[in-house]
Parts: structure tokens; C-alpha cells; sequence
């Protein structure tokens, strides 16, 4: 005799792995509702009568975790009962019962006035500048910023010695330095 499942076999197949994992896992019972699950690399608190766990899994799947179905067996409750109704079978052919027609043509399509005279536009889209974007950032406290490079020559910072149209000065002493900002 085969065992049915009440679940769709999608969410039945991602389900029966999770009851493998469940096994072996330490259940703590912290009050009639709440249990406290130990064991694997995750531990949770489970609490059966608001469908949550610590872990958030079954608070998002709303199909159990390895906590809950852990929690359900210590409790004595089936595991089942803590899914989600829009996994069952029975929601499935209520979605899937009625016939579905296809859309048809475009031209075909019945649009109130108010939807038909409405103007979308996209959303605004910024230029955006070739290459890497510019990060404008305030140094920390003694935190050296070289300065713009100084001629070698003149000692002047708007250019360097190779441009230079000095004829005078001295190379000494005119390299570029570190300068606390």
C-alpha cells in the first residue's frame, strides 16, 4: 500500500529531504507551543502554532524546515498540518479547474478609458561617464595626500621640468613631497 502525500510532487519531492535531515536533531520543549531544536549546523526555535522558526526558512517557504518537522515529532503533530494550504493538491486542482483561456490579440482587448488615455513613462536614466567612477573621499586624520606633481626645475606646480621655459633654478630640493591634509 503506497503512502499519499497531500502535496503537490514538486513541493513533495523538495519536502521528503528534509525529514531525512530532521532525524537525530535534539527537541527541547521551552513551553505547549514552542520547542527549542538542536543538532546539524543550524539550531532553531520553532513555535507550531505561528508557523515561524528562527532559522526564517519556514517563515518564507511557509513549508516546514528541519526544526519544524523535528519540533512536529516531538510534539505528535503532523508535519502536514504545518504546510502552507497553497501546496496541497486540492488547491492545485481548485487553481487549475476551471478552463484558462488564452488572451487573444491584442486589438481584441476590452481597455477602460481612464487605462487607455494613462501615459507611462520610463524612469529617467543618467549619462553615465566612460571608466571607472570617480570615489570623492575625506582623508582620516594623518593621512599623506601627494600633491600634484611640481616642475623639477622652477618648483612650480603647473608643470614639470621637461615643459619647463625657465632658464633659471636649481634641480635641488624641488621634488614632489608628501603634505598632510
Amino acid at each position: 500500500m503506497a503512502i499519499t502525500a497531500p502535496l503537490t510532487l514538486s513541493r513533495e519531492s523538495e519536502f521528503r529531504p528534509r525529514f531525512v535531515q530532521s532525524n537525530g536533531r535534539y527537541t527541547l520543549q521551552l513551553n505547549p507551543v514552542t520547542y527549542h531544536v538542536k543538532g546539524g549546523e543550524l539550531e532553531g526555535v520553532v513555535d507550531i502554532f505561528n508557523k515561524t522558526c528562527t532559522c526564517k526558512e519556514f517563515d518564507i517557504d511557509k513549508l516546514p524546515c528541519v526544526h519544524a518537522i523535528a519540533a512536529a515529532h516531538h510534539a505528535q503533530v503532523s508535519v502536514y498540518s504545518l504546510v502552507s494550504p497553497y501546496y496541497t493538491k486540492e488547491y492545485y486542482v481548485l487553481a487549475y479547474g476551471e478552463t484558462i483561456y488564452p488572451v487573444g490579440s491584442q486589438s481584441r482587448w476590452d481597455v477602460p478609458n481612464e487605462v487607455a488615455t494613462m501615459v507611462v513613462l520610463p524612469r529617467e536614466v543618467k549619462e553615465r561617464k566612460r571608466g571607472r567612477p570617480k570615489t570623492s573621499r575625506f582623508p582620516s586624520v594623518g593621512e599623506f595626500r601627494k600633491r600634484k606633481n611640481r616642475c623639477g626645475k622652477c618648483g612650480a606646480y603647473e608643470h614639470y621640468k621637461k615643459k619647463c621655459n625657465s632658464q633659471t633654478g636649481s634641480t635641488e630640493g624641488n621634488q614632489p613631497t608628501d603634505v598632510p591634509v
